[in-house]
């Protein structure tokens, strides 16, 4: 076999390369300046960000929009430390990303050397894995591992950090074929029995729902929960993370689950007598209280991590694989629908009584309005949200129908997450139209990669919905604090509109509703990096709502908001 002489810093590119990368996100410095070297010559196209953490974000929206993995490159010190919160998002939410730090060279490891950091120790709870580099001739393998992890199973995150002579040293290189790894062998085919026991607990039921997550938009498993959910005739709820795993058009739809979820998926879900969860965590602002938690279902529950299983809620059929493969499986064993005309017709009683709802106003512009209208003008962009109310208005109030067409931050929550994500997701998916929805609170957080869209001329649009407050504390605070909006209120801190010009973007602005469409239109037509500063109603709130603690069927009432008079009940 012939074996081509490198430097680590070459195999590290060759690496990449093989593994098809085609773009990376990061920062030089002066650890990571070999491999920066060896970059200036590669066909691998480098967006450099203005701020390590949007460089981490960056992949991780990139990935989620192709379902590729994402990579990002920092150097030692300070510029791995600061990948650590978008490794931390990723982790959460099992996004497949490989991040490669430098390191000072392996004498000085433990030495306190100049902008030395212990990066494995300090991501070793939030990645997948993570390699420190300590022999030239393991690049490749650790490589080849590294992509196979992250992209295998439940993906989530992986580091390598590279001692900066690791980098210069020569090894004779030569790329494995495939990864043996001892002791990671994902399982990825259910046992045969629990989906023969899953199957026959469905044709039984007279109340079943689908609760789907993350999980089945990670293993293209959309079309097998469309092709399940209308044989057995089941209502199909979502997670957050779920979201466009099933039509929220689709006559069986529920929309999300959970504290701000519709009341007719969480009334549907206490209810049920058998949950078919998909892929999901079961985490706390789906199931609320966890005790009250569909206390008449029988649970089902599908994920290739066997550690999630079990974990929140009592599982009464667990099955272990691939969401994919796991529902291929089952469909073989389903050969007609539940006795469920009853239960749906129930479930259509709820969506005509509780549908999502907001007061419009001709003077005020209300930021469901403004989501509503990049829907009308937009049907098929990708929505990338911050986190917040904007996160839950962007949920709640457009319309998703394809897989990874919504990408945000979920169980970390990171607030300056939506709008280095957007440029991932942007440069993976170049065909569509990419909005983040913004607060002005959390755009402000990493606004400085307004520089990189410009500078690599990647037209995402942000939609600021303006409400001059960090919204969703606000809320809390207004319904849970007798409204002492402790240092919350961000009224008058930035113009938007400048900060966009001042970078070479475009910025726009809308006061009233009538003004709210022509922005959008005038920003799609741009078809260059743009801000639109959307002053809102700076009191609007997020509704339905289920406070922290209570069952998801109790939930927050406000009747006289000059009292602040607050009710807490269940309803169905």
């Amino acid at each position: 076999m012939n074996m081509d002489i490198m430097t680590g810093a070459e195999a590290v590119v060759e690496s990449l390369r093989r593994e098809g990368v085609e773009i990376v996100f990061g920062y030089p410095g002066g650890a990571v300046l070999p491999l920066y070297d060896v970059l200036y010559d590669s066909d691998i196209r480098h967006i450099l960000v203005r701020h390590e953490q949007g460089a981490a974000h960056a992949a991780d929206g990139y990935a989620r929009a192709t379902g590729k993995v994402g990579v990002c490159i920092a150097t030692s010190g300070p510029g791995a430390t600061n990948l650590v919160t978008g490794i931390a998002t990723a982790y959460m939410d099992s996004v497949p990303i490989v991040a490669l730090t430098g390191q000072v060279p392996r004498t000085l490891i433990g030495n306190d050397a100049f902008q030395e950091a212990d990066i494995c120790g300090i991501t070793m709870p939030i990645t997948k894995h993570n390699y420190l580099v300590k022999d030239e001739q393991e690049l490749p393998r650790i490589m080849k591992e590294a992509f196979y992890i992250a992209s295998t199973g439940r993906p989530g995150p992986v580091l390598i950090d590279l001692p900066k002579d690791v980098q210069t040293e020569e090894l004779e290189f030569c790329y494995p074929e495939e990864v043996v790894m001892r002791g990671y062998k994902p399982r990825v085919k259910g046992n045969e029995q629990q989906i023969k026991r899953a199957a026959l607990a469905i044709l039984e039921s007279e109340r079943p729902v689908i609760y789907a997550g993350g999980g089945v938009i990670i293993s293209n498993a959309s079309e097998e929960l469309r092709m399940l959910a209308e044989k057995i005739m089941a209502p199909v709820t979502a997670s957050l993370m779920g979201t466009g795993a099933f039509p929220d058009e689709h006559p069986l739809s529920l929309g999300m689950l959970g504290m701000h979820g519709t009341r007719y998926a969480n009334y549907a879900i206490q209810q049920s007598d058998l949950i078919i969860a998909i892929g999901t965590r079961f985490d706390d602002r789906a199931t609320g209280k966890v005790d009250a938690f569909a206390p008449e279902a029988k649970i089902i529950h599908i994920d290739v991590d066997p550690a999630e299983i079990g974990k929140n809620v009592r599982v009464d059929i667990p099955i272990v694989g691939d969401c994919k493969q796991v529902l291929q499986s089952l469909l073989k064993y389903i050969d007609r629908a539940c006795n469920s005309e009853v239960w749906l017709k129930r479930v259509e009683e709820w969506k005509r009584e509780y549908p999502l709802t907001y007061t419009y106003s001709e003077s005020v512009i209300k930021p469901q309005y403004v989501v509503e209208e990049i829907y009308r003008a937009c049907k098929d962009a990708i929505i990338v949200t911050e986190v917040g109310q904007n996160q839950m208005w962007a949920r709640q109030f457009f319309r998703y129908k394809d897989p990874r067409t919504f990408i945000s931050s979920g169980g970390l929550g990171t607030m300056g997450y939506g709008f280095p994500a957007s440029i991932g997701a942007k440069l993976g998916r170049p065909d569509k139209v990419v909005f983040d929805i913004a607060g002005d609170g959390s755009f402000l957080m990493n606004s400085q990669e307004l520089a990189t869209a410009v500078s690599n001329d990647v037209p995402v649009i942000v939609a600021i919905l303006n409400n001059g407050y960090l919204g969703m504390v606000r809320q809390w605070q207004e319904l849970f604090f007798c409204r002492r909006y402790s240092h919350t209120c961000l009224k008058g801190s930035v113009d938007f509109v400048k900060l966009a010009e001042s970078y070479g973007a475009l910025g726009l602005r809308a006061e009233r509703p009538s003004e709210v469409r022509g922005v959008i239109e005038e920003a799609l037509k741009a078809n260059m990096p743009t801000v639109i500063d959307f002053i809102c109603d700076p009191e609007e709130n997020v509704m339905p709502m289920v406070p922290a603690g209570a069952a998801i069927n109790e939930f927050v009432e406000v009747r006289n908001k000059s009292e602040n008079k607050l009710l807490v009940g269940a309803v169905a």
